[in-house]
């Protein structure tokens, strides 16, 4: 069994797999920080297996809890696997929002969305963006009108 135990993994005894590839990371939690706005990344998805492409926001501080009782938001999140793998290939990505009391009650299923494109989003730099304003949030890709991901704080 091989599930995603996200960026760190230790197979020693467990049967497990390690994922032979070296990833890198931007981290911004000490310098960005905001509420409400625009936020667009310009990237092209690297191609292999065992990648994890992804663009995450977290929060600075953890005022409602541990995660994800104080929110996540996943703009982008992809597999480097070609087009073929069951859970996403280098032509699909998912927009996601992860919330709830603990991990056991995660209501991201309600917040959930994925996208199939056309071509490998490998083969050319895309947008990858997140509108966020008082009534909801929308993720998107290349521009504002092709929206993943709609979210309305006002139902």
């Amino acid at each position: 069994m091989n599930a995603f135990y996200g960026c760190e993994r230790n197979a020693a005894a467990s049967g497990n797999y390690i994922n032979p590839v070296r990833s890198a990371r931007l981290r911004t939690v000490k310098s960005v920080n905001f509420q409400y706005g625009r936020v667009e990344v310009k990237a092209k998805l690297p191609r292999g297996d065992w990648l994890w492409p992804a663009i995450w926001m977290l929060p600075v501080h953890n005022e409602y809890g541990p995660w994800p009782a104080s929110g996540e938001i996943d703009i982008m999140e992809s597999r480097g696997n070609d087009a073929s793998y069951p859970s996403g290939g280098v032509d699909k990505f998912s927009s996601t929002l992860h919330w709830g009391p603990d991990w056991a009650h995660n209501g991201y299923v309600k917040t959930h969305s994925e996208y199939k494109h056309t071509s490998s989003l490998n083969d050319d730099f895309h947008v990858y963006g997140l509108f966020w304003d008082e009534s909801g949030l929308y993720t998107y890709l290349d521009t504002p009108s092709n929206k993943v991901l709609t979210v309305d704080f006002t139902q």
